[in-house]
């Protein structure tokens, strides 16, 4: 029986855990306007308590003065020394840094508190002593027939949290540690959030603005195309640049080459030049391509295409190491980043390309591109290190480097401008290390004697004339393979990340960070993983992430973002851009507003519509976080690579379920306090009618209402979150096959059932091609075979809407290029937005179950030459009747090749999709 008693209250025990669990996985610092708290500009008067770190700036802390005034007119000086400090501490609750757990407002979709949530001790003392106030406190009407009553009293205001509510929170040493500071689990790793910022592109390999007011940024893809995007998110249909039939790339994943980055002139709204990285072949020879383009007169969201001028070609010996990077420096010069020429340990020559100051291979290359337009392409600056050395090539600013990805300029501290100018490289290394470095004139970065702070040819290593300049960190392959540089944080919305250095690895998926230490010269080393669900619980953002970390980018603003994709191949759209987002402190309202410049669109705008689900939006789990063994590194002097352990949390890939974390003690139980009789307070007799709150003394009383409503503060802005229960797709692994000589099998379905017309078809900023449905009138005679009607002569002719599947091979039916019978005419679809919901439109249209994958082109043989691209930009919900009664782009519009047609794979097994 013992045994008994002791299983059921484990039992008991471990229900009651997992209770305060979920009640926890919901309590966060926030406010009422569902935003991290901030600290004030400027320091609060009237709620002190809150001046450093809480929910309101010094105009919400005066409106909550008058407030305290208006109800104080209503005591005399015995009730204002025993009630005003009890209204006092109620009102300013709206400034506590948990003010929307206390006033239930976490949730954005459900009512909210009138009052904040008490203590029961607190709300106990509360009523023995002004239990007469609670009407001037709220337009409630309950208030008259509970006041008598202690328990219904109490009830109304006590939050049943018991370390959440007030006064109980302000002292409870785990939610006040370090409030306001960067969150970090116990193993030290840094949980940020994400926001979800663009979706849908193929491998997006950089993202830049153009520093002019007007807060565009502008991403590449590895095929060739650049895109513009505004600031609220929508991208102009009309790419940038179209260079996809002059790159050379290809889709197998992993590819290398291809269109690799592209860099506007920091006087981009004067001298409107835009220069591109790019891989070409000439001749069967593979080079890279560094060319000029001037913006069209036409149109400010297009380069001219015809204006393109090569200003540097470099021949490649091999396809990988092709470096990739333009960035311009502060002295206004352009630098051009280029790899070792590819294959491995750098084998060409002596002693490597990387040493050999006679080529251009595995260097940073410096050249002024100003006043250049009746000249030589570019000049070199005078003050370039090697250009009086024999036999070395002018343009090199610094040499050794292996194949630099991903480099960045400081802006400086916004307050001192400490950094400003320092330029950060993340450069991959070859079997053991990867390292970051910060690039200076003239200087050797050591490849091919070193790797990281290793020597790789130890002949070279031990070469005593070779004085080269260490990394300020580097990391063994246990941790990654392949180093994306990043960022240092200079952004204005989340200062706590000011001054930290992110970067990521492009094999494990890892996001990292180093912070300077001023005192050593050091650079410490923290990992950052994904804040749990409760860290993450705010409007619009996310904790998971594609795991193939391709690069980062900054706004005009100088917020961070970094450009990442589920399959890593120009011919998937699994890319995704996500803005990183520190949740535990946010800047002032009103400090980082901005005001772009007007843009003039010409063509249409592309809404951009998140397909991750929030944080916000998700239910709570009581499942445990995966269990994961420590991992050590090298320490991070100058000569090591790091001084502390990383985290044992992985970082947070959407193959993951988000999982909420446990209470690590638990609640603290209340004391009573004993109650002695205290006088009731004495009200000023200036009125018979009680003021209500948000009324001003002058105004009209507002009459009491028949039953019980809430009543948010004015100045409370409510922020409506749409929903998004959409999952993500992993992009299926991009297969090839060989096309075939066999003549095509075309499927074919006609529309028997119909369909609810989609709600968001009403969107007035896409316009979209839509089909007619009127009632046509049967002629006499015989019947017609389903999907066809009488033509000119009684000759039948096809029924528009209809769809087929075109296959190389005639024994398969489920698979082929999708073709669409549209105004009289058959013709393909373009893969650009296409994804499974669209393929399952198209294979229930055929009879089929459900969709397997959107397939390639490649798979489906050659097109024939005289069909049209119908479709562009397709987007369904997966319901649709028809491609047709999806979104898409007005009918044979396209920005496409029919190396682009897609195709579909269905199936006519009923068991769960795998996508």
């Amino acid at each position: 029986m013992s045994l008994v008693r002791l299983w059921r209250a484990g039992v008991l025990h471990c229900l009651l855990w997992l209770l305060l669990s979920v009640l926890h996985a919901d309590s966060h610092p926030q406010c009422l306007d569902y935003k991290p708290p901030f600290q004030p500009q400027e320091p609060l008067l009237f709620c002190k308590e809150y001046a450093k770190f809480g929910c309101c700036d010094l105009e919400q802390d005066k409106q909550i003065s008058y407030r305290f005034d208006q109800i104080m007119d209503y005591f005399d000086h015995s009730g204002f020394m025993v009630c005003g400090k009890y209204i006092r501490s109620i009102l300013c609750q709206e400034c506590s840094p948990y003010a929307a757990h206390l006033y239930d407002a976490e949730d954005a979709n459900t009512p909210m508190r009138e009052l904040p949530g008490l203590c029961r001790d607190y709300c106990s003392d509360f009523w023995h002593h002004c239990r007469y106030t609670l009407s001037l406190l709220t337009d409630n009407n309950i208030t008259a027939t509970i006041e008598e009553d202690h328990d219904k009293f109490c009830d109304f205001l006590e939050l049943k949290d018991p370390e959440y509510c007030y006064p109980n929170v302000l002292a409870s040493d785990e939610l006040n540690a370090n409030l306001g500071s960067v969150k970090s689990d116990p193993k030290g790793c840094i949980q940020l959030c994400l926001q979800e910022v663009a979706n849908g592109l193929r491998n997006p390999v950089a993202m830049v603005h153009a520093n002019d007011g007007t807060h565009r940024f502008f991403i590449a893809e590895q095929l060739g195309y650049v895109w513009v995007y505004l600031p609220n998110g929508s991208r102009i249909d009309r790419p940038f640049l179209n260079l996809t039939k002059a790159v050379l790339t290809s889709p197998w994943a992993g590819d290398e080459r291809g269109f690799l980055c592209i860099a506007l002139h920091p006087r981009f709204s004067v001298v409107k030049k835009a220069y591109v990285y790019y891989s070409v072949s000439v001749n069967k020879q593979e080079r890279i391509r560094i060319s000029e383009f001037l913006l069209s007169s036409m149109d400010m969201n297009m380069l001219d295409h015809s204006s393109e001028r090569t200003l540097l070609e470099v021949v490649e010996p091999a396809s990988n190491h092709n470096g990739g990077q333009l960035l311009f420096g502060l002295d206004g010069f352009l630098y051009i980043f280029i790899g070792d020429g590819g294959k491995a340990g750098d084998p060409f020559g002596k002693f490597g390309n990387s040493q050999n100051k006679s080529t251009l291979l595995g260097k940073a290359l410096r050249i002024d591109v100003d006043n250049n337009d009746d000249g030589a392409p570019y000049s070199i600056p005078s003050d370039n290190p090697f250009i009086g050395e024999k036999d070395s090539k002018p343009e090199i600013y610094a040499y050794g480097v292996r194949n630099m990805w991903r480099c960045s300029i400081d802006r400086g501290d916004p307050i001192t401008g400490q950094g400003q100018g320092r330029m950060f490289c993340g450069d991959v290394g070859q079997n053991k290390y990867e390292e970051v470095d910060m690039i200076e004139i003239g200087g050797n970065y050591g490849w091919r004697a070193k790797e990281g702070f290793s020597c790789y040819d130890k002949k070279l290593c031990l070469n005593s004339s070779l004085d080269d300049i260490l990394p300020i960190f580097a990391y063994p392959h246990k941790l990654g393979k392949s180093v994306t540089g990043g960022y240092i944080y200079r952004g204005c919305e989340m200062p706590n990340l000011n001054g930290l250095y992110i970067f990521g690895d492009f094999m494990s998926g890892r996001l990292m960070s180093l912070k300077e230490n001023t005192d050593t010269g050091n650079w410490d080393y923290t990992e950052i993983c994904m804040g749990r669900d409760k860290t993450c619980r705010f409007p619009k953002l996310i904790n998971s992430y594609y795991k193939y970390i391709i690069s980062f980018g900054e706004d005009e603003a100088g917020e961070l973002y970094f450009l990442a994709t589920g399959t890593p191949s120009a011919a998937s759209r699994g890319g995704v851009v996500y803005k990183i987002v520190d949740p535990s402190r946010r800047a002032p309202p009103g400090k980082c507003s901005i005001k772009p410049s007007p843009v003039q669109i010409k063509g249409k705008l592309i809404q951009f519509h998140p397909k991750e689900e929030f944080v916000i939006n998700k239910k709570p789990t009581t499942t445990a976080p995966p269990k994961t063994k420590a991992t050590t590194i090298p320490s991070t002097t100058r000569f090591q690579a790091t001084t502390r352990k990383p985290t044992t949390a992985s970082p947070r890939i959407l193959t993951q379920k988000p999982k909420v974390s446990r209470p690590t003690q638990k609640p603290r139980t209340p004391t009573k306090k004993p109650q002695t009789p205290a006088p009731k307070p004495t009200l000023k007799p200036l009125m018979t009618t009680v003021l209500r709150r948000n009324q001003s003394p002058t105004g009209a009383l507002q009459p009491l209402n028949s039953q019980s409503t809430t009543v948010r503060p004015q100045y409370i802005t409510t922020l409506k979150v749409r929903s998004e229960t959409t999952p993500r797709r992993t992009p299926p692994p991009t297969t090839l096959r060989p096309s075939t000589k066999q003549p095509h099998t075309y499927w074919t379905a006609s529309i028997t059932a119909t369909t609810t017309r989609p709600v968001y078809w009403t969107s007035a900023s896409m316009k979209t091609s839509q089909p007619t449905d009127r009632p046509r009138k049967r002629g006499r005679g015989r019947g017609r075979k389903n999907g066809q009607r009488r033509g000119k002569g009684g000759r039948r002719r096809h029924r528009s809407e209809l769809v087929r599947l075109v296959s190389p091979d005639p024994n398969r039916s489920d698979r082929g290029r999708v073709e669409i019978f549209v105004r009289g005419e058959w013709g393909t679809v373009c893969d650009d937005l296409f994804d499974y919901k669209a393929a399952t439109v198209v294979c229930k249209q055929l009879g089929f179950a459900r969709a397997l994958r959107v397939a390639k082109p490649a798979e489906m043989g050659r097109v024939a030459t005289n069909l049209r691209i119908l479709l562009d930009d397709v987007e369904c919900e997966g319901t649709e009747r028809t491609l047709l009664h999806c979104k898409h782009a007005t009918f044979g519009q396209h920005n496409c090749s029919h190396a682009e047609d897609v195709g579909v794979v269905c199936s006519s097994e009923e068991e769960h999709a795998v996508k």
